[in-house]
């Protein structure tokens, strides 16, 4: 595995075993992880949390199948933020991509590798550009294990951001009318799953964010004033781990702060 890039606000999110179990319910809120038994994966999650992305990703890799929530997300997370290089984040996606998927394969009850396999493979379509992604099937992939990973976990409030966003690029990209016929990419649907991850997780910056991301493609002008409100609520956030002060930074950028 390459060097990653170190996340430099890491000395703020001091985590470690004890006091990551002790704030489990707050910091999964978003995806309903079980608290870990295991001291060996709770220690990978702590890793997470303080933004030691790649420790995190090898610590959960190492530890086998039950670690690899930690590791995808941790690679995920690093990918989407952190890694600067094109190229590299591409692949990353993919690797998640391709290792959730084969969890999937074998365990189609687990919500996170349904989870992980369509935010990775978005998150690689966006990167490739959403339409050429669709043109090679990737959307219905993305829809049905985002709607498995709901089925199966019903209050992960990032799967419900996840599928939201996708029935809004969707419709941005080709519009309602095929969107609809083709992906069954709806804005009323798009709009009631942001409702839905807000309603479980109020105080989520990602979730405000994306939630203003989809009102700008779905509404345009009509919904700027609204998509600003929520990006200077994200941008206002207070963050409790390292993810959380990315999504804030980001959010501060979206902004021009």
């Amino acid at each position: 595995m390459a060097f990653w890039t170190t996340f430099a606000h890491a000395r703020d999110y001091p985590f470690d075993a004890r006091r990551t179990a002790a704030q489990w319910a707050q910091l999964h809120a978003g995806d309903q992880e079980p608290l870990p038994q295991d001291e060996r994966l709770l220690a990978a999650w702590a890793l997470y949390h303080s933004g030691a992305f790649q420790e995190a990703a090898e610590a959960g890799l190492a530890i086998g199948p039950a670690g690899l929530a930690v590791a995808n997300k941790a690679t995920c997370i690093y990918a989407n933020y952190l890694e600067s290089k094109e190229r590299t984040r591409l692949s990353l996606f993919l690797t998640v991509a391709e290792r959730a998927a084969a969890q999937a394969a074998v365990l189609p009850d687990d919500a996170s590798a349904q989870y992980w396999q369509a935010y990775a493979l978005g998150r690689y379509s966006q990167g490739i550009s959403v339409a050429k992604a669709l043109a090679q099937g990737v959307g219905e992939r993305v829809k049905l294990a985002l709607e498995q990973a709901i089925r199966l976990r019903p209050l992960h409030a990032e799967a419900h951001i996840c599928l939201g966003a996708f029935h809004a690029e969707v419709i941005d990209k080709v519009g309602p009318l095929i969107g609809n016929m083709t992906y069954g990419a709806r804005k009323d649907v798009s709009l009631a799953l942001f409702q839905r991850s807000l309603s479980l997780t109020p105080q989520s910056a990602i979730a405000q964010m994306e939630y203003a991301n989809a009102l700008v493609m779905l509404e345009g002008d009509d919904g700027m004033a609204q998509a600003t409100q929520l990006y200077e609520q994200a941008a206002n956030s207070q963050a409790r781990d390292a993810m959380e002060h990315l999504d804030r930074e980001l959010a501060q950028t979206m902004l021009g702060n």
